[in-house]
């Protein structure tokens, strides 16, 4: 009963972070300063103790219920296995047109990955190109698996272009350079036609999106600590400019340490698999709840989170069935 209570009140919690979403990202790891002195305080090391205590509960909780999610499933709904199938050969699709957006927008404005990640001008333009080429040949689906590598490539360039701090807050683009890398875009590719010796290695193409929600899950984490549990200041001040975020009458500290807690929870459980359509369907409005004070570079920003969480509410990571049915999606023409 403690345990059912504690996953439906998720959602309430998650408000928190959904708040907060609204403004960190706006915070920029280069700009601002992390102030981990301040992390290394009881406060915020309570906050870390307890999220780490909730996501044990919860996956004993999951494990206790054999791995079943509280939101029903494609197949509980009514569809097919074929129907499943079909979903999974666009799915590389999908998120290769949601990939190729920010990098078509930020690779001509002279950004790595995110609008705040700015190159420095001797690196904008070589790489600002290698960027739209990776966009267009996500979007057409050629030399696909290629184009995962240099992904991967331009992110260890920007280690030393733009910091390390930018490119581990961007570390969900290695998750879907392995994507692309692994599973190639599928059946509506060019490559299928054209370069069928490029095609993945069938073995690993379900390692695909393990990776993915992995780096993603990663992703969620970091920024809970580079946005909010250990750039306190910072968030604190941007709550202070949007007094009505903190809809409680808690102070701003203390808000922000909770938000920064659940993010870091939501992030978790993603990485491993827990309740993942509950905690993708929370997630997805928390970061929705953000777009209406934000920007538009934002919303390009967050376009390969939404695709990537989006299908994390149909995949079942723990279903052997689905995986096979993912290997036959992949391969069919």
């Amino acid at each position: 009963m403690h345990m059912k209570f504690l996953l439906l009140s998720l959602p309430l919690t998650f408000l928190f972070l959904g708040s907060l979403e609204a403004v960190s990202a706006d915070i920029s790891v280069e700009k601002v300063p992390l102030r981990w002195d301040l992390f290394f305080q009881p406060s915020p090391i309570f906050s870390v103790f307890i999220t780490l205590v909730l996501t044990a509960l919860i996956g004993s909780f999951w494990f206790k219920r054999d791995e079943k999610d509280f939101l029903p499933s494609p197949t509980s709904l009514g569809t097919s296995d074929q129907n499943l199938k079909q979903f999974c050969s666009w799915v590389p699709v999908i998120l290769g047109l949601h990939l190729a957006i920010p990098l078509l927008v930020n690779g001509t404005t002279g950004r790595l990955f995110y609008s705040t990640n700015e190159m420095p001008e001797i690196w904008a333009n070589w790489m600002g190109l290698a960027e739209i080429m990776i966009a267009l040949s996500l979007f057409y689906g050629a030399l696909t698996r290629p184009a995962g590598m240099l992904i991967a490539f331009l992110w260890v360039l920007g280690i030393d272009s733009i910091g390390l701090g930018a490119m581990i807050s961007s570390i969900q683009y290695l998750g879907f350079a392995s994507f692309f890398y692994l599973t190639g875009r599928g059946p509506y590719s060019i490559d299928r036609i054209l370069f069928p010796k490029l095609e993945p290695n069938i073995n690993y193409i379900h390692l695909g999106l393990l990776l993915l929600r992995i780096s993603v899950g990663i992703s969620f984490i970091i920024f809970a600590f580079t946005e909010k549990l250990a750039n306190i200041p910072a968030a604190v001040s941007l709550m202070e400019e949007h007094s009505f975020l903190n809809f409680t009458s808690i102070s701003n500290e203390t808000f922000v340490l909770i938000a920064g807690a659940m993010e870091m929870l939501g992030g978790i459980l993603i990485a491993l698999g827990f309740f993942p359509r509950l905690v993708a369907l929370i997630a997805l409005v928390c970061i929705n709840a953000s777009l209406t004070i934000s920007n538009l570079h934002s919303l390009i920003d967050y376009l390969p989170t939404y695709a990537a969480l989006a299908i994390f509410l149909i995949w079942e990571p723990h279903n052997p069935k689905q995986k096979l049915l993912w290997i036959e999606g992949l391969r069919e023409n």
